[in-house]
């Protein structure tokens, strides 16, 4: 897709819109009606701050100077795309218009590059933007009102498009194109000529840049599951002293905790598929399908219920109707999140990436007594937790330069053992190589589904063994693991079991490969995951 720069003068600019029936006298539209904002024959300075499309129009954040230095901020609707940094004089016509001059006009269609130099840009430069506007170019508006009676020619639109990257970033770039570009994307493209610039794809870099500080984000905020469901035991029961909970805030409590899966049930393979499937990492592939996840057991729907239950009874919130908070579940979970996030002051500064699996990490202290807005802010750092496990499972999905594609689930599952609760992570990982030719390296046709290598690691900490880390590879029916124990006898008493578990594995119809347990944690750091098999595939 090709983009053309207009070359407009600035007079020619302003005909334009003048001609496509935009007023130059009464433009900007007050969003407040403010009386005597200005004296009668009173100018104003005013810096356009911010730029949004909506629709035909445009809503502009204008910055006002008064003659005797007083600034005030105002939100007005125009007709014009004025761009960010424009400067142009206003004067008051009624309590709700501002007015500019023609010559304002003119100055303010200027502001936005219609050309490129060549010399601070040569061809070939890439260029990285964002659309702030797209409308139909003024010679196709005035070929539709009727009032030109030239042949009529292709449609296109006008688009303005901030720069972000540059000795240009921050500056307008007025362009044309065939197609309309949409408002708020994001846009690569690469200098051919002063007059004309080549659309190409975005690089795959800018959206794992986007993931992660995303994810980055997230791991600020998050908190250990196992410090809310330890909160939510600890509620005082019905009817005793301190006990500020609604009855349904109390059974979303209970239904939470009810979900929860024990250890022996994980012990069985639909047991296992259960949990995963009601660990919250589905939720909203199942909210895309249509579906409702309140229908079925999910861990990140009860948490998103007990956030909305929670902050109608909050210090401060006079009326509680927990019926009306719990049916904005499904229209405000991000509003929600936000709010909690922000109200709360759970923004920290971002942290680094870290490996699987993640810390624990505490929110508030110890002595805090479990009230309704302590139980918010875990709640919400739950939510966090479990964000950070689904981006740091789409940071890890990607396709090699090969061709080997890598698809990753990250999930954590709270286990109930006796009287604690165990926070069990998991990590599954497929990669599928494409086939390729002997004598070359081109991927060759495929007739059937290709063999995939499974990669499963489990971290969890189980009295009285201590913390243990599991990683296993299976392919076409062989199977490779080891384990980690933290504590020495830990692994002495597991490397005792391993035959035992050798032998299970066997009867399940698997080929045991490699089988060991080491003392310690499993090595950090960059790793080549694709040349740690342990599995020989040749043998």
């Amino acid at each position: 897709m090709t983009g053309d720069i207009p070359n407009l003068s600035p007079v020619a600019a302003a005909t334009a819109l003048l001609r496509a029936g935009v007023p130059a006298g009464e433009v900007l539209k007050l969003m407040e009606p403010r009386e005597g904002l200005l004296t009668s024959g009173q100018v104003a300075s005013a810096e356009v701050v911010s730029l949004k499309q909506l629709g035909q129009d445009f809503q502009l954040l204008l910055k006002l100077t008064m003659d005797n230095g007083r600034q005030t901020t105002l939100p007005v609707s125009s007709s014009l795309p004025l761009t960010p940094g424009t400067n142009v004089n206003v004067a008051q016509g009624s309590a709700d218009t501002l007015t500019i001059s023609v010559q304002d006009l003119q100055k303010a269609a200027a502001n936005s590059l219609t050309s490129i130099d060549t010399r601070q840009l040569p061809a070939g430069t890439l260029l990285q933007g964002k659309v702030l506007t797209t409308q139909v170019a003024a010679q196709n508006v005035a070929q539709l009102s009727g009032q030109s009676s030239a042949s009529a020619l292709p449609t296109s639109y006008r688009s303005i498009v901030i720069l972000l990257n540059t000795a240009l970033a921050g500056t307008s770039l007025t362009v044309d194109s065939p197609q309309p570009l949409r408002v708020g994307s994001l846009l690569s493209a690469q200098v051919q000529n002063s007059q004309a610039l080549n659309f190409v794809a975005l690089p795959n870099r800018l959206d794992e840049l986007a993931l992660a500080q995303q994810l980055s984000t997230q791991q600020s905020r998050q908190g250990s599951l196992q410090g809310l469901i330890a909160a939510l035991q600890n509620m005082p029961p019905p009817a005793a002293d301190g006990d500020n909970l609604s009855p349904s805030l109390r059974a979303s409590i209970e239904q939470l905790l009810a979900d929860l899966p024990d250890v022996p049930q994980m012990t069985t393979a639909k047991g296992v598929a259960q949990a995963l499937n009601a660990s919250g990492l589905f939720m909203e592939s199942r909210l895309l399908a249509g579906q409702n996840p309140t229908l079925v057991p999910d861990m990140k729907a009860n948490l998103l219920r007990l956030v909305t239950q929670i902050m109608p009874g909050l210090p401060g919130n006079v009326s509680y109707d927990a019926a009306a908070a719990g049916n904005t579940l499904a229209r405000a979970m991000p509003s929600v999140l936000r709010s909690a996030f922000g109200t709360l002051g759970l923004v920290a500064p971002p942290s680094d990436p870290i490996n699987f699996p993640l810390p624990p990490r505490t929110l508030g202290h110890p002595g805090s007594k479990d009230d309704l807005e302590m139980l918010l802010k875990l709640a919400a750092g739950a939510i966090s937790r479990l964000q950070s496990h689904q981006l740091g499972g789409l940071e890890q999905t990607r396709t090699h330069a090969d061709g080997t594609q890598v698809t990753t689930w990250q999930l954590e599952i709270p286990m109930r053992n006796a009287h604690d609760i165990v926070p069990l992570q998991v990590k599954v990982q497929r990669e599928e190589t494409p086939e390729r030719d002997e004598h070359s390296d081109t991927p060759v046709q495929e007739t059937k589904e290709r063999e995939k290598l499974w990669r499963v690691e489990l971290a969890f900490d189980l009295e009285p063994l201590g913390p243990l880390h599991v990683q296993a590879q299976l392919m076409a029916g062989s199977i490779a693991s080891q384990l980690w124990a933290e504590r020495e006898g830990s692994a002495e008493l597991i490397s005792g079991e391993l035959d035992n578990l050798r032998a299970r594995l066997v009867a399940c119809g698997l080929n045991v490969k490699a089988l060991e347990c080491n003392r310690g944690v499993p090595p950090q750091g960059p790793r080549t995951v694709l040349e740690q098999r342990w599995i020989d595939e040749n043998a």
